[in-house]
């Protein structure tokens, strides 16, 4: 007897594992599929502002001379040069030399000696000067270059300055080929550290050169009436700007101030169609690279004048801050935000923004049960329904599933309650 107890008692842990492996399960809920990713640009901010030296001439508004022949050495744009240097600054936005001494740059050798750089011609800046074919009418500044290693690569000297100023190894490279005689090339590096206002012992570290780079350089002049040349009328707001910033980063601008068109001869062009917060965004970005909406419909505004004036860079930075802001939003906020995310969708088609399309229907599949409850879900074309519900997190396969379980275990509770 004793020992078939003990037989009992081995065989009833088995039986209760026996019983756990045995026990219903529910279904596995497969995780969501990843939502699409938005791809942006690289910014082509250096290559636009280079183009722009190289090819900007029509809105050209500084000449320089060689100092010695009086000879043409290039032109280039004032507001540009203004941004970056300080020097610049003082020759071309300072009081006229008739009621101050002449304005000139000037750095420092090592032995403190001043050595002047740049001035003004003949001590003054000439305005509506006689201006060869192809530039447009309007203010001309003048400037001597009165150092021969300036002179010799005032070239590669702009064009660091274009691309924002913190190239040193490029400029070095640059003005080694073209110099030949590494005394020369340290000289006008000095010379051009104090042009643009950096301190040779100002050290090249990666927070440095990120402070500098390309895209901080028109910081300063965005919304700013210095060196302004063109106002835009947005709903009664004055907003300044520069022409030679503004066809340098935008194509259609660029058309707008070149053609026969009204702008192009027009201090003062009214904007149509968008609000004034929306321009100043999209002016924002031009200057700086750069664009953070602080909404979700206020990214859509931008996006919708991005498209307006052909800016796909930015057209796409926005499609990503639309996304961050509705993937930022908890579930239950997403129920009951005034957001339309199935009229954000209809927008994105309406206005050829391609991969927020995209990832605004896998977003509404992978959020099914909040979306398709609510009435504008309706308004989805047949093409789109059937996407989301081949795409609808979760999917149909599992309710099944979890509701055949949750019957079983209903069954399962009863039938033990009518054991007991």
């Amino acid at each position: 007897m004793i020992q078939c107890l003990k037989h009992k008692a081995k065989e009833k842990p088995e039986k209760r594992r026996g019983n756990k492996v045995n026990e219903l399960r529910p279904p596995h809920l497969e995780q969501p599929a990843c939502l699409p990713p938005i791809r942006v640009e690289e910014s082509s901010f250096s290559q636009d502002m280079q183009w722009l030296l190289e090819r900007g001439v029509q809105f050209a508004d500084v000449a320089f001379y060689a100092g010695d022949s009086g000879k043409e050495l290039g032109w280039a744009h004032a507001s540009v040069l203004c941004a970056v240097s300080p020097y610049f600054r003082q020759l071309l936005l300072g009081p006229k030399t008739r009621e101050r001494p002449q304005s000139r740059c000037v750095c420092r050798e090592r032995d403190a000696a001043p050595h002047s750089l740049l001035s003004t011609w003949d001590g003054a800046i000439i305005d509506d000067m006689p201006r060869s074919e192809g530039h447009l009418a309007g203010r001309l500044s003048r400037l001597v270059v009165k150092d021969p290693l300036l002179c010799m690569c005032l070239w590669e000297t702009l064009m660091f300055i274009y691309r924002g100023a913190w190239e040193w190894e490029h400029l070095q490279e640059a003005l080694e080929e073209k110099l030949k005689n590494s005394l020369a090339v340290a000289q006008l590096m000095e010379r051009i550290r104090s042009l643009i206002g950096r301190d040779r012992g100002t050290r090249d570290t990666p927070s440095a050169r990120a402070a500098q780079l390309g895209p901080q350089t028109l910081v300063n002049l965005f919304n700013s009436p210095l060196y302004s040349d063109v106002i835009f009328m947005v709903q009664g707001s004055v907003l300044p700007a520069h022409r030679a910033v503004l066809v340098a980063r935008c194509d259609v601008m660029a058309a707008m101030f070149s053609g026969k068109y009204a702008e192009a001869r027009s201090r003062v062009v009214p904007i149509h169609g968008v609000s004034s917060d929306t321009f100043l965004s999209f002016l924002e970005y031009l200057y700086t690279d750069s664009c953070c909406p602080a909404s979700v419909l206020q990214a859509m505004a931008v996006l919708v004048c991005a498209e307006m004036y052909q800016v796909k860079r930015l057209q796409h930075l926005c499609e990503v801050c639309v996304c961050a802001y509705l993937q930022s939003m908890p579930s239950r906020e997403l129920a009951s935000t005034g957001i339309s995310v199935i009229r954000l969708l209809r927008r994105a088609k309406c206005h050829n923004a391609e991969q927020l399309y995209v990832w605004l229907l896998h977003f509404i599949a992978n959020n099914y049960l909040i979306f398709s409850h609510k009435p504008d879900f309706l308004e989805l074309s047949e093409e789109e329904r059937e996407q989301v519900e081949r795409l609808r997190w979760p999917s149909r396969g599992y309710l099944q599933e979890l509701s055949e379980y949750q019957q079983r275990r209903r069954k399962l509770r009863k039938s033990r309650c009518t054991v007991m």
